[in-house]
């Protein structure tokens, strides 16, 4: 039985480099008849585009991108119950892809589309986060508080380099400028952390930045979400602990904290910068405080 399929591109993706694999893509499409091609034309566009092909009972919906259009398309989707939630598919052709890493979608772009058509379904867990002022986002792959914010923030502006490259780049600039650690009262399942905090990361898969692996034991469907925490450390530590967070061995330093939760609570003295799955939530003009977190298991199937 053939899908019915929703292909949401983002030309936009990869720093704007997205549009030289469109007429790739085309040509594979092509040979699906059931298929549509419905590219994005401004920010949350591929949000709607989402929520519009679940209401009108397409099969999969797959995001054409980076981690970004995934979150959007994965918001999208979620505004639906789940007996009438189409399936996701994703084709990673953003700058970082950490999310089709996570949930197990081939590199390849030529395989990856061909999968969204004939590959199998895997449930997923997603991560649900809500501020202060009641705004809430589902999240795919991670959200990062602090540190990881500002590097994120820092990787818009750099257009010499992609993919890992310009995350490592942007992570120096950050240690340079912005090493802030506001005073958190962290609530992880009941048990309450108090700390000057660097960079907190809340973790559905292993890595984030192209290739940083944060939460090296998270896994999107084991029902938990895991965290990955730096206390206020010097900026000369702060280098010692990149080359290990790019390995997933950073665990071992006293400093760093990794877990896993369900519920998460969080406050700070301080507004906090935010990013989920690469977008920026909360900015540096941010007045978010405070926020919660939660796992919902298995709330989503995706195409592998």
């Amino acid at each position: 039985m053939s899908r019915r399929v929703r292909l949401i591109f983002n030309a936009h993706a990869h720093r704007g480099r997205a549009w030289e694999t469109a007429s790739i893509l085309r040509a594979i499409v092509q040979r699906f008849p059931e298929a549509e091609w419905a590219p994005t034309e401004y920010p949350s566009h591929a949000t709607e585009l989402a929520e519009q092909a679940a209401r009108e009972g397409y099969d999969v919906v797959a995001a054409l991108g980076g981690d970004g259009t995934a979150h959007e398309v994965i918001n999208g989707l979620m505004k639906h119950p789940a007996d009438r939630r189409p399936l996701l598919g994703v084709v990673p052709i953003g700058s970082g892809n950490d999310f089709s890493v996570c949930i197990g979608v081939q590199n390849e772009i030529e395989v990856a589309i061909q999968r969204v058509f004939t590959g199998t379904p895997r449930w997923i867990d997603l991560g649900l986060v809500t501020d202060g002022s009641g705004r809430s986002e589902f999240f795919g792959n991670a959200l990062g508080i602090g540190f990881d914010a500002n590097v994120t923030f820092h990787s818009y502006q750099i257009t010499f380099l992609q993919g890992f490259s310009m995350y490592l780049w942007a992570v120096i600039q950050t240690i340079i400028l912005n090493h802030e650690a506001p005073r958190m009262k962290i609530t992880v399942d009941g048990e309450t952390i108090e700390r000057e905090v660097l960079m907190l990361v809340l973790s559905n898969g292993p890595r984030e930045g192209g290739g940083f692996i944060v939460a090296p034991e998270a896994r999107p469907d084991d029902g938990a979400l895991d965290y990955a925490m730096i206390q206020k450390v010097s900026r000369p530590m702060m280098f010692r602990l990149i080359p290990e967070v790019m390995k997933g061995t950073h665990g071992r330093f006293p400093s760093v904290r990794l877990g896993t939760f369900h519920n998460l609570e969080l406050q700070s003295d301080r507004p906090m910068t935010i990013h989920i799955d690469g977008e920026m939530y909360a900015g540096f003009t941010s007045d978010v405080v405070s926020l919660k977190a939660k796992v919902l298991p298995k709330a989503m199937q995706v195409i592998v």
